[in-house]
């Protein structure tokens, strides 16, 4: 009952968490002239990862690899369909061209580069390892396309847009309670949703895919639902985006290079379907610029079938 009570209160200090970070997120964006997609991409992202890097670190110190592993892969394939979807059929959300050509590439990218460093037999042989080496790179990967991003946002800075104008100091503080809350509320809902989890005697694996892995992704969940619903569609497109190639860059690649990963071949699946899925999704966003309701629910539907797929495994 202890257990079910602090899941609830997690839920609450996501949900208010999220709000906080949202308002906080965009009044910086206008009263800095940042483009909004850009703060999606950047703090807000980094916010809500929070949780996916505590996890990470902690389970691969702790050795337990199918969770670091499978916290991101089942992360990435939560923000990608869950997050997007239920969004995108709350309210239909619009995705420039550029955005696509540049982030949701990217996205593709690092995924592809997941799966090749999951690849890598040396310096052990005996089987597949994310290396210390494997970890620096995809951090070093991560860093050149921030600096990019930071330096285009830069060169793009537009006129203070309409909106709710609040003072950049109260601005900032939204944000910092929005993200402690973030933190808070995630970690307690993942703390006590793996105790039940394992209380039904669930493998590591599964519990990484799934609960752990919609646990540190109610943040990203919670945040976007918010951000599409007053309209900033930027930002829930961006905090996805930002999310995913945060999680491997920045999460699996610290945790790779503190501690060396086992990849296992069922991991080595979850990643080449989250590949194909992302690469998928790809084509009806680029003709269509926007995720409308209707691909909003088939990749609601898409991830049922694989969530299905990974409990019945």
């Amino acid at each position: 009952m202890i257990t079910i009570l602090i899941l609830a209160a997690g839920f609450l200090l996501l949900v208010k968490g999220a709000d906080f970070f949202v308002e906080g997120a965009s009044a910086i964006a206008r009263k800095l002239g940042i483009p909004s997609i850009v703060i999606g991409l950047t703090i807000v992202a980094l916010g809500t990862s929070l949780p996916e890097l505590a996890v990470s670190v902690t389970a691969a110190l702790e050795g337990s690899n199918d969770i670091a592993l499978g916290n991101v892969t089942g992360s990435n394939m939560v923000n990608l369909l869950a997050v997007v979807g239920l969004s995108a059929v709350i309210r239909p959300m619009r995705v420039e061209r550029p955005v696509l050509k540049r982030d949701y590439a990217m996205t593709l990218f690092m995924t592809a580069l997941m799966l090749i460093c999951s690849l890598d037999y040396f310096p052990d042989p005996s089987g597949a390892q994310l290396s210390r080496t494997d970890g620096l790179l995809l951090l070093a990967v991560l860093a050149f396309y921030m600096y990019r991003l930071i330096r285009s946002a830069v060169r793009n800075r537009v006129a203070e847009q309409f909106g709710v104008a609040r003072p950049l100091p109260v601005s900032i503080l939204f944000c910092l309670l929005g993200s402690v809350s973030i933190v808070a509320g995630g970690q307690m809902v993942v703390n006590s949703a793996t105790k039940l989890a394992y209380q039904f005697g669930w493998s590591e694996t599964l519990v990484g895919l799934t609960i752990v892995a919609i646990g540190t992704s109610l943040p990203e969940l919670v945040t976007s639902v918010v951000a599409a619903r007053k309209g900033e569609s930027e930002i829930a497109m961006g905090n996805v985006v930002g999310s995913n190639i945060l999680n491997i860059g920045f999460i699996l690649g610290v945790s790779g290079a503190i501690h060396p990963i086992s990849v296992g071949t069922v991991n080595l699946y979850d990643i080449l379907i989250l590949l194909l899925v992302t690469l998928a999704f790809f084509f009806p966003m680029w003709q269509k610029e926007r995720v409308g309701r209707g691909t909003g629910a088939l990749m609601l539907a898409v991830y049922l079938a694989y969530t299905v797929y990974i409990v019945v495994r």
